[in-house]
């Protein structure tokens, strides 16, 4: 009802990731929970993001699958993908996970008001517009979970057509033939890697010296090696400068360089911090120079009983999987129980391209960077016996420990893989990490065989200085 004030014990502006752990996790504590949503819950992840772009993944796989199925003595028939079929069976999976996510949060009783939020210095939140405009939502506390926009670069402008961002690309009933994807971080490489699975002729533009920047070298190298078997054109260090749309098309300039010409921009150039309108005057809530909330480790704003979580924070990965710990950290601190902060440098990440990737802790150079002398082991999947008999042996398993003073290897520092399913495999990796495990502790757990999580396995075998197969 307009004009209501209807008090809770915390609000939270936002129903994605973040957002909606929160309000779950809250209300499982039994606190009265309630969520500012301005479009649907679930977020960017599940509507126009990591869920969308991961069937349309899936889509690739299954076309790489049947076309390769003759080496296993499999005939099919023919090979074509009905891209509007896949964007159908899309649509039902989100559908389907946001009616499942709705229902948990009807089910511990959490009020949802439809509408743009807006937090006032008195910690009220104002329904600006949209179903529930009018409403004020005062919070004992309040959690900000606005999440986050694709950015774009000046002079491409979105026309959901020749300039797409991931929001416009998960919308399409049809590929272009030919697509220019600005941007070689993990979700311009699946993008990429998806639309060259599916036929689409690809060039990657990238500013930075390699695609995939904040990973492994070696494991970036795997990717890159991969992506020119497939055809995809990789073009790093390029400065764009702009573009010329003509009849359904564009080419796009760059300084120094010839132009590359394209039916298709797919822009994945980062996201920015959805807080235009967020706060009030007074909040006392900080943003830095590029509009992201600034919090501690607790998840707390400069404004007391205020916290932040996703995408929203700054100078924290912007994964969905985070805004799930930060929602935990932030209601812990809430309800004054312990808690420990989320450890950003050991964050598993996951990219879904092909080859897939996964890595958590420091790479070999940041390693180095930070002082260690380390030491490193690393294990192809070529000799995985599951790898050779699925038919993916692409990729490579790579752990960083801390060298000891007797130079063998004492705690593992990082994990890094790339390869066949290999997002499935880094939980085990995690847990050295995060636990501080050291390469013996880590080399005791026993790995299934055959399996791909062998290779893992090996590398941890090898690094304690005793390998089955690895040296």
């Amino acid at each position: 009802m307009a004009n209501e004030v209807q008090q809770f014990d915390v609000v939270v502006i936002g129903g994605g990731p973040g957002g909606y752990a929160a309000a779950l996790y809250g209300a499982s504590a039994g606190l009265n929970m309630a969520i500012v949503e301005r479009d649907k819950v679930g977020g960017t992840c599940l509507h126009r993001g990591c869920v969308p772009a991961k069937e349309f993944l899936e889509t690739a796989h299954v076309r790489r699958t049947v076309e390769h199925a003759s080496e296993f003595g499999v005939t099919p028939k023919s090979v074509s993908v009905d891209f509007a079929v896949s964007q159908q069976r899309k649509n039902e999976i989100v559908e389907r996970l946001f009616k499942g996510l709705s229902g948990l949060l009807k089910g511990r009783k959490v009020t949802i008001f439809q509408g743009t939020g807006r937090l006032e210095k008195d910690l009220s939140v104002t329904v600006l517009d949209g179903a529930d405009a009018g409403v004020v939502a005062r919070g004992t506390n309040v959690i900000l979970a606005a999440g986050s926009v694709p950015r774009t670069l000046p002079g491409f402008e979105v026309d959901g057509s020749i300039v797409v961002t991931s929001d416009e690309f998960l919308d399409l009933s049809a590929l272009p033939s030919t697509a220019a994807v600005i941007g070689g971080g993990a979700i311009g490489c699946e993008f990429a890697s998806l639309l060259a699975d599916l036929g689409t002729k690809v060039t990657i533009l990238e500013s930075l010296p390699s695609i995939l920047a904040g990973c492994d070298s070696e494991v970036a190298s795997v990717v890159q090696r991969s992506f020119k078997k497939r055809g995809i054109e990789i073009r790093v260090g390029v400065k764009i400068t702009g573009h010329s749309p003509k009849k359904g098309a564009t080419t796009i300039a760059i300084e120094g360089e010839e132009g590359v010409d394209t039916d298709m921009v797919v822009m994945s150039v980062g996201r920015r911090a959805r807080t235009e309108g967020l706060l009030g005057e007074g909040t006392g809530v900080v943003l830095n120079d590029r509009g992201f909330v600034v919090a501690d480790n607790y998840q707390r704003t400069g404004a007391a009983h205020v916290f932040a979580v996703g995408d929203v924070v700054a100078d924290t990965p912007q994964l969905a999987h985070v805004g799930f710990a930060e929602a935990i950290v932030a209601i812990k601190t809430i309800l004054g129980e312990a808690v420990v902060p989320v450890d950003y440098d050991r964050v598993p990440w996951a990219i879904y391209s092909n080859p897939e990737v996964a890595f958590c802790g420091l790479t070999e150079a940041l390693a180095k960077e930070k002082g260690y002398e380390v030491v490193v082991k690393k294990d192809p999947f070529g000799g995985n016996s599951r790898a050779q008999i699925i038919g993916d042996t692409e990729g490579v398993v790579k752990i960083i420990a801390e060298k000891r003073a007797d130079g063998t290897a004492g705690q593992i520092l990082g994990v890094h893989m790339a390869g066949p399913w290999v997002t499935e495999q880094l939980g085990a990796g995690y847990f050295a990490v995060n636990w501080e495990a050291t390469a013996e502790e880590a080399a005791a757990l026993i790995q299934p065989h055959p399996s791909l999580s062998e290779t893992f396995g090996e590398t941890l075998l090898a690094l304690a200085g005793r390998g089955l197969h690895v040296g």
